[in-house]
């Protein structure tokens, strides 16, 4: 069964599902975006060439039954559906699949008149969202975490014997449809500390000596773009320490072959990393 809830910038979450006091009616464009292709022309070329596909922001319809005091839900709606608050949280949820959208109230509630639209315990309302980035996403963070060094010890013991090797590569799935941004957290001490993307050929690497207590966070999406150590109370802006040839990479959809490395670490350094599954629509 179809339900719906709202969470805006403040924290303050509304629901809206086949139970007083709020009923959904109706959501639409549940489906995948508009795509902006993108192409280019040669000279004397018959047709284009393809370069790449855009995708636009989406806009969603919604719309409501209150019931009860239409009064007071009316002014509740407004309350938490306001616009001026930026970004908030759309979740969806019908049986087990659940997923979410960032969007921002574009069209606060409308509350038509006539007969067939208010009562005396009864207001049909209409409200849109808009979301910049227009993909559903899983509301739990997925996160791994590579370690540095794997032990070799099996009993009984047999010769020759190996105390360790480097355990630092592992193979991440993106399950979403599309690239996916990622969170990294490298615990120091380390130095130079480096994280790469196999599947993809790029890679992240800091020329920077952590020490034991430090991290350093570096976040790929794009509108929250940050790398910066974290030491002690104090947070320190380190897009500057990135390598000249680093690139801020994404999952790509499917399989990654994650790779850690570093100049000099402790043997039990490690870095994880958390991201989103992505999905063009539900």
């Amino acid at each position: 069964m179809e339900q719906i809830s709202y969470t805006n910038a403040n924290g303050q979450k509304i629901e809206f599902t086949h139970n007083p006091p709020y009923i959904l009616q109706f959501i639409d464009e549940m489906g995948g975006p508009i795509a902006d292709i993108q192409t280019q022309k040669s000279p004397y070329q018959d047709g284009n060439t393809f370069v790449d596909a855009v995708l636009e922001g989406k806009t969603l319809t919604i719309r409501v039954a209150i019931v009860g005091d239409s009064k007071q839900g009316r002014a509740h709606l407004l309350n938490i559906l306001n616009p001026k608050l930026g970004i908030g949280v759309l979740e969806y949820k019908n049986g087990e699949t659940i997923k979410q959208l960032e969007c921002v109230i574009e069209q606060p509630p409308l509350f038509p008149t006539g007969q067939e639209n208010r009562g005396i315990d009864f207001q049909q309302c209409l409200f849109t969202v808009y979301a910049p980035d227009p993909y559903w996403r899983d509301p739990l963070e997925v996160s791994r975490t590579l370690v540095a060094f794997a032990g070799t010890f099996s009993f009984p013991l047999r010769f020759p014997l190996r105390f360790g090797t480097r355990g630092d590569s592992e193979v991440i799935t993106n399950t979403g449809d599309v690239t996916t941004p990622v969170k990294i957290n490298i615990q120091g001490p380390v130095e130079v500390p480096q994280v790469i993307n196999e599947t993809t050929g790029q890679y992240i690497r800091a020329n920077v000596n952590l020490f034991g207590g430090d991290i350093l966070h570096i976040d790929t999406s794009k509108n929250h773009k940050r790398v910066e150590i974290y030491r002690g109370n104090s947070v320190i802006n380190a897009f500057g320490h990135l390598d000249r040839m680093s690139d801020l990479w994404s999952l790509a959809p499917g399989d990654n072959v994650i790779k850690y490395s570093a100049n000099r670490g402790r043997r039990d350094g490690a870095v994880s990393i958390a991201w989103h599954n992505r999905y063009l629509g539900i």
